[in-house]
C-alpha cells in the first residue's frame, strides 16, 4: 500500500528538480555549512579571546577584524552586537593601536548622545566642586540644580550623597544664610 505524497515531501521533491539534485542534501550542505561557520566563530573567539585576557596590549585591528569576520559569516549579522566578543576585540585594538573610534567606523549617534552627556555631566561637576572648594558661599540653587539634572541625564539617576546632593545642600545653606 503505497503512501501519499505530503505537501512537504512534495515541495522537497520540488525544490530537488529546481536545484537539479536531491534536495535533503541541499539542506544537509546548508546545515553542514552553518555548522563550518559556528567552529570558525568559536575557534577564532577562542584564538583572539585568549590573546585579550593573556596579552590585551598585542590584540590588533587585524585580530578584530578576523574576530568580527567569523562572527558576522555565523551569526548572518554584518555588524555584530555591542556586547560582543569581536566589539570587545576592537575596542581594545583600538586603543591599542592609538586609534579614535571616528577613524575605525562612525559613532552610532545614540552612543555619541550618552557620551556628550556624561561629558556634560563631567564638565558641570569640574565646575560646581571647584566652587564648592574654593568658594562654597557662592554656590547657587542653579549650580545645584544644574548639576543634578546633568547626573540625572547621564546616567538615569543621581546618587544619595553624591556631588550633586552636597552641592544642593550647600546651596540650601547659602539660601538660609543669605549668602548666594
Amino acid at each position: 500500500m503505497a503512501s501519499q505524497p505530503t505537501p512537504a515531501s512534495q515541495t522537497i521533491s520540488e525544490t530537488a528538480k529546481v536545484e537539479g539534485g536531491p534536495a535533503k542534501g541541499s539542506l544537509s550542505a546548508d546545515m553542514q555549512s552553518q555548522v563550518g561557520k559556528t567552529q570558525n566563530f568559536e575557534h577564532a573567539a577562542q584564538e583572539v579571546g585568549q590573546k585579550m585576557q593573556q596579552n590585551p596590549a598585542s590584540v590588533s585591528s587585524e585580530d578584530a577584524a578576523y574576530l568580527k569576520s567569523r562572527e558576522a559569516r555565523a551569526t548572518g549579522q554584518a555588524n555584530p552586537p555591542k556586547d560582543s566578543i569581536s566589539a570587545d576585540a576592537e575596542r581594545l585594538a583600538s586603543v591599542n593601536e592609538g586609534a579614535t573610534k571616528s577613524t575605525t567606523r562612525p559613532i552610532d549617534p545614540i552612543e555619541q548622545s550618552a557620551i556628550d552627556r556624561a561629558d556634560n555631566f563631567q564638565k558641570t561637576a569640574e565646575n560646581v566642586t571647584s566652587k564648592m572648594a574654593n568658594e562654597p558661599e557662592r554656590v547657587t540653587k542653579e549650580d545645584a540644580d544644574q548639576l543634578h539634572s546633568r547626573e540625572q541625564r547621564a546616567f538615569g539617576n543621581t546618587s544619595k550623597g553624591g556631588i550633586a546632593s552636597q552641592a544642593q545642600s550647600l546651596a540650601a545653606e547659602n539660601e538660609k544664610k543669605g549668602t548666594a
